[in-house]
């Protein structure tokens, strides 16, 4: 498999699949791929011009050793899983009855990625010229949302691409950390050759979506790529297709998937913005932003730079209901995994600021998505926490910490099936989510409630390969392995969760995970027991 011709990156769909660095990315997100997967992925794309068989993936994959047909199997939806492929669809991976699998996704092939740090080519963005008329910045995110391309080959369609352009503008204004561009100001590039970083200065934007539509028979396919103005880089890129049923319907669906999609990934991209400025840039925003990267990463060690950072923040506005709400998120994360140093001090603090938030943020979704969620957790009431989650979402149905969060404060009210739904569409919102792993969690503890033990199990390990201090994803795992049955696996979770809490005991479960219903904690409990948590 290490020819010259596999040098080359192979660019597919929204993915860049790199053998050189053994790397699979999505825009700027790298994905993380198993070896032998990666070099199934890798050996079809090779060999995309040809069906190839069982026993051709054997060879190359596992050099001849004897594997079982499932084994095969799971590493062909293994494949499909990393590129958004399933084997319903079959998009990009064509399983060809009785003869093997065929690639048969359109590739492009590149060179060698640029040196990071290298001079840019002559005529390449980094050699141009800053613009003596540029605007200044807004003092929070900012994005022009340039008119997409029709590429349905009909001019009359025209209108088409410039509404679901429209929604998509309309759906990013509701988003109040945003700043938005008039589409009056940036439809005045429509039909121009423009450069992202020119566009930037004249409109004074930090990030420029640009995209296309494809309209075919009863098929509509929408493409965004979001670019750093500063930079030319990319930050995100997606595609989604739906059937055109009702057109306007659609445009409503098709802004949605890109609000949904698009506004994490900003977020995201002015954390990292953030974490590269001086420490001497001492305003709020600054502050809460540097915050927030450090809870992304749900460590105790994040958790223990984030607090301090918001607490900064509400030192320089004191009116910063978001602030106000992750700090009080901060103390919640230390309850659930059993980090506090003083917990009912802890508690009473966490639920204090998390009051603040919720006064001070009735118009900020962010404020009382946490904040509620926080102090449903922390003083034990489910319902007005779902009350205030669904309030955000009134705000912003597209904010997927509000949809997670209502996901598991349902959860501890009894209703897990409903749980999984608001999980799956937050997870359809923000596919790329840096706490996907708080997702998986609360998907395994639904899965748990609701007597599904083996499919807990399976999320519950998603989880903790995402993030392996996660107290919670580690007792479903164990609790989820012995009532299955597997007592091995049971035990070695239970070793996990005992390194991570040696406090945690029988008699604790109770109070430190807010369940509703007996019958609930009853379930958990009847689990953890089995896999030998102390009395």
């Amino acid at each position: 498999m290490r020819s010259r011709l596999n040098r080359k990156r192979s660019r597919f769909a929204e993915y860049v699949l790199d053998p050189e660095r053994r790397e699979l990315t999505r825009g700027s997100q790298r994905i993380a791929v198993g070896p032998q997967v990666f070099d199934l992925l890798l050996y079809l794309l090779l060999n995309r011009a040809r069906v190839v068989s069982k026993d051709d993936l054997l060879d190359a994959v596992w050099k001849g050793r004897i594997v079982s047909e499932s084994t095969l199997t799971s590493h062909i939806n293994a494949v499909r899983r990393v590129i958004g492929d399933s084997g319903e669809d079959q998009r990009l991976v064509r399983t060809v009855a009785r003869k093997g699998f065929r690639f048969v996704g359109e590739v492009e092939e590149q060179g060698p990625p640029p040196v990071p740090g290298g001079p840019p080519a002559v005529g390449e963005p980094g050699s141009l010229k800053g613009s003596p008329h540029a605007l200044p910045l807004p003092d929070r995110p900012s994005i022009a949302v340039l008119p997409f391309l029709n590429l349905s080959g009909d001019p009359g369609q025209e209108y088409f691409t410039d509404g679901v352009v429209e929604d998509v503008i309309t759906a990013l204004s509701r988003v109040r950390w945003l700043f938005v561009i008039a589409r009056n100001s940036s439809f005045t590039y429509k039909g121009r050759a423009v450069d992202v970083r020119e566009v930037g200065r004249d409109l004074g934007a930090r990030y420029v979506l640009e995209g296309s539509v494809r309209k075919a028979h009863d098929r509509i396919r929408l493409t965004g790529q979001l670019i750093d103005a500063s930079s030319g880089l990319h930050v995100w890129a997606e595609q989604v297709e739906d059937t055109l049923d009702n057109i306007f319907e659609l445009q409503d669906r098709l802004a949605e998937s890109v609000v949904g999609a698009v506004a994490p990934q900003l977020e995201r991209a002015e954390i990292e913005r953030s974490s590269r400025k001086p420490t001497d840039s001492l305003d709020a925003y600054d502050y809460y932003l540097r915050g927030m990267a450090s809870v992304h990463r749900g460590t105790r060690r994040a958790i223990d730079e984030a607090l301090p950072a918001f607490r900064t923040a509400i030192e320089f506005d004191p009116d910063y209901a978001s602030a106000y709400a992750m700090a009080a998120w901060c103390y919640f994360w230390r309850k659930v995994n059993g980090w506090s140093a003083d917990r009912e001090q802890e508690i009473v603090e966490g639920a204090r600021l998390a009051r603040a938030a919720v006064e001070l943020g009735k118009g900020d979704a962010v404020a009382l998505a946490r904040g509620g969620h926080a102090l449903a957790h922390l003083i034990g009431d489910i319902d007005s926490g779902i009350a205030l989650i669904d309030r955000a979402l009134l705000l912003n149905p597209n904010l997927a910490a509000a949809w997670f969060l209502g996901a598991f404060l349902r959860v501890w009210r009894g209703e897990p099936d409903d749980a999984i739904e608001r999980f799956s569409h937050a997870v359809r919102l923000s596919p790329l989510d840096p706490e996907m792993y708080r997702m998986q969690a609360g998907i395994a503890m639904a899965h748990l409630l609701a007597g599904r033990a083996d499919e807990a199990s399976i999320w519950a390990e998603r989880a903790r390969r995402e993030l392996p201090s996660f107290l919670m994803a580690v007792a479903v795992s164990a609790a989820a392995h012995a009532i299955a049955g597997r007592s091995g696996e049971a035990q070695r979770a239970m070793s996990r969760l005992r390194a991570l809490d040696p406090a945690l005991h029988m008699a604790s479960l109770g109070d430190w995970l807010p369940f509703h219903r007996p019958a609930d904690l009853a379930t958990f409990s009847d689990g953890l027991r089995k896999a030998g948590l102390p009395e």
